[in-house]
């Protein structure tokens, strides 16, 4: 019977584990992966796919036991906090090992003007110091915090957003990576005086920190949720790839 692995994923460092052991592996390891289902037209990686929710930590656990999961890789957004929460605590449930997939958060560099805030609401709070025109990139989701505000919002998703939403809003439907000539021509184009996201890491969306740089344009910037104790952390698919190897997870 081969150990059976299920990678939460959903962002590229998920398809990337996916597709690294799709290359390496020797047939003794299956690979599942498993999306939220919140994108239209997702990215989907190589291999056996499932796309919906669990039903909370009792549907994860019986998930777990019924398809015989030995590993679980969390591979979902920085963001994706609840169901980090859940796949900690239906690992513990069932003695499956969970390994924490997290590309590094974002630094600060010369030249930056970055105001660092906790959540959503907090970033709402003090746009209204910081400029009049925003670009906002903090998911579709996630606009509620922002509705009431006067201020104008440049939106972008990769499917459209839902409301509540700011009266005073264009919304684009782009997805990344996107590069800093493109980013840099955002920003001007729209007059954007102040830039939201959060620190989702990566280089998929880090273009627009750079043009952000020299045009002298704030960037307020999401802190990320704290991760559940005890729970191994790795950065890249590469770590994880060894992580299972080193278990003995059907990788050689």
């Amino acid at each position: 019977m081969p150990d059976r692995l299920l990678i939460l994923g959903g962002t590229s460092d998920a398809r990337a584990l996916a597709e690294l052991l799709t290359l390496t592996n020797d047939r003794a390891l299956s690979v599942v992966s498993s999306l939220a289902g919140r994108v239209r037209s997702p990215r989907l990686p190589p291999g056996e796919v499932r796309v919906g929710g669990f039903g909370g930590i009792a549907g994860l656990v019986a998930y777990l036991r019924d398809e015989g999961i030995t590993r679980v890789v969390d591979a979902t957004h920085p963001f994706a906090a609840g169901m980090t929460a859940n796949a900690a605590a239906a690992c513990a449930r069932t003695g499956v090992p969970l390994t924490i997939l997290r590309r590094p958060g974002w630094t600060a560099q010369p030249g930056d003007r970055w105001h660092r805030v906790a959540s959503l609401a907090e970033a709402a709070d003090i746009l209204p110091r910081l400029g009049a025109r925003v670009f906002l990139t903090t998911g579709r989701q996630d606009l509620a915090a922002f509705a009431d505000l006067d201020l104008w919002f440049l939106v972008r998703s990769v499917d459209p957003p839902d409301p509540p939403v700011p009266r005073r809003m264009r919304s684009i439907l782009a997805r990344g990576p996107f590069t800093v000539d493109g980013e840099t021509a955002l920003l001007r184009e729209h007059a954007v005086d102040v830039l939201v996201t959060k620190d989702s890491g990566g280089m998929d969306t880090a273009a627009k920190l750079t043009a952000a740089r020299p045009l002298g344009v704030p960037v307020v910037m999401i802190d990320r949720p704290a991760l559940p104790p005890g729970v191994p952390v790795v950065e890249t698919p590469e770590q994880a790839a060894a992580n299972l190897r080193e278990s003995g997870s059907g990788l050689r």
